[in-house]
């Protein structure tokens, strides 16, 4: 036991954990914002978009992750703008940044001279590699959301869930909206390092479906959500570790495991339910 606690005398796994715990965090809120409002796949849209950004930055030999959150925030409110604005349709909007993105980030990396090392990381992610900079990054940011949900909690939520009904209440139905889809592009760009372009999409919707297993709340989500991504998350680093596998990959395949054996749980426990209601109800 002694020995599988050593890790933690290195610094590189201490700022995974912190990593792990902020980034679970930042992805509760965000993602519940998500899952409720039933645009899963604008995550999917907005990563892929934002490895355009990367290659581009790679090729004028600035920092990537600049490049991709300014793609990033680009391609969401784009999205936005092109499904309300463009009379595009929002899954069409989505296929045509997402393609778009990694056209241009295949072009720019090919283009790029020599060799780029750091690109799986981007790819796959890696969070045994975070910096305390980085840290700094993503705790700043998850403390703006935090302050965006708590101040703005109730706007948010009607816009998410009747933005016909927030409109006549004289609620700014499009600030709103393009300040989410800001916030949701940063947070996967912040969210990159720890889990990568490929997998990211997991961390923002897999805690908050099993969160909702319990409760259809919006509010009570955020924590369920939080508690079963820092679980599966510590789960993820250690087990990667101990066996020597991608540590992004290993979180997510114990956040779906968490999913799969809550869900599995629950369906005993009805079934028990059902069963004993009916022997009852035979007496």
């Amino acid at each position: 036991m002694s020995e599988f606690f050593s890790i933690l005398e290195y610094s590189f796994f201490r700022n995974a954990l912190a990593a792990a715990f902020l980034t679970s965090i930042l992805s509760a809120m965000v993602g519940t914002y998500i899952v409720s409002r039933k645009i899963v796949f604008i995550t999917g849209g907005v990563t892929h978009a934002s490895f355009g950004g990367i290659g581009m930055a790679y090729f004028l030999g600035m920092s990537p992750l600049l490049g991709a959150a300014v793609f990033a925030v680009l391609s969401a409110t784009g999205i936005e703008w092109m499904s309300q604005k463009g009379k595009v349709r929002e899954d069409s909007a989505i296929a045509i940044l997402w393609s778009l993105g990694m056209a241009l980030g295949i072009i720019f990396v090919f283009m790029t001279p020599g060799y780029t090392p750091n690109l799986l990381s981007f790819l796959f992610g890696n969070i045994l590699s975070v910096g305390r900079s980085e840290l700094y990054i993503m705790l700043g940011f998850a403390i703006v959301v935090a302050l965006v949900f708590v101040i703005y909690f109730r706007p948010v939520v009607q816009t998410a869930f009747d933005p016909e009904f927030s409109k006549i209440m004289g609620v700014p139905v499009l600030f709103f909206r393009y300040l989410m889809a800001t916030i949701i592009a940063l947070a996967i760009v912040v969210s990159i390092r720890s889990v990568g372009i490929i997998l990211v999409l997991s961390l923002f919707t897999i805690p908050q479906i099993t969160a909702m297993l319990f409760t259809r709340s919006f509010a009570r989500i955020i924590p369920f959500a939080a508690l079963w991504g820092i679980t599966g998350s510590v789960l993820g680093l250690f087990s990667s570790y101990v066996f020597n596998i991608p540590s992004g990959a290993a979180i997510i395949f114990f956040l779906t495991l968490q999913f799969l054996l809550v869900k599995l749980v629950i369906v005993l426990r009805d079934s028990l339910l059902r069963g004993r209601n009916s022997a009852v109800g035979q007496h």
